[in-house]
């Protein structure tokens, strides 16, 4: 499910591109074709600026905070498409972080879920 590769990172952050934020993350994402998405129905990149956190260890662990949220939570987007029925799109997400601090797992699992439920809600809107 990782999102890699230069031109759909590109693409990700061209002006197509939508983007919620709930603090201390940001989700940019893109509703792609499935073949674009190598027939995964999500694809994901996490990212935490040198800006942020100057020493690595810091970034590795926020990083690792967005990689484990996303991990409980990503029942959220998929099970929005699958209700969604056969046709419906792919998604490119980015999870970026905002803080200059460092935030509990908790704290970064709620803000997760919050972003994944208006991510599904504006790409896959129940009928």
């Amino acid at each position: 499910m990782r999102l890699c590769g230069r031109k759909a990172t590109e693409a990700l952050f061209a002006d197509g591109s939508r983007s919620l934020a709930a603090y201390p993350l940001r989700a940019v994402y893109r509703v792609v074709a499935e073949e674009e998405c190598g027939g995964d129905a999500v694809r994901v990149m996490v990212s935490v600026s040198k800006r942020r956190f100057k020493r690595a260890v810091r970034r590795n662990r926020a990083k690792r905070q967005l990689r484990e949220a996303f991990r409980l939570w990503q029942r959220i987007l998929l099970d929005a498409r699958d209700a969604a029925g056969p046709g419906a799109p792919a998604l490119h997400v980015a999870f970026l972080w905002l803080a200059a601090e460092e935030v509990s797992s908790a704290v970064v699992a709620d803000r997760m879920r919050n972003l994944l439920q208006r991510v599904a809600e504006r790409v896959y809107p129940r009928q």
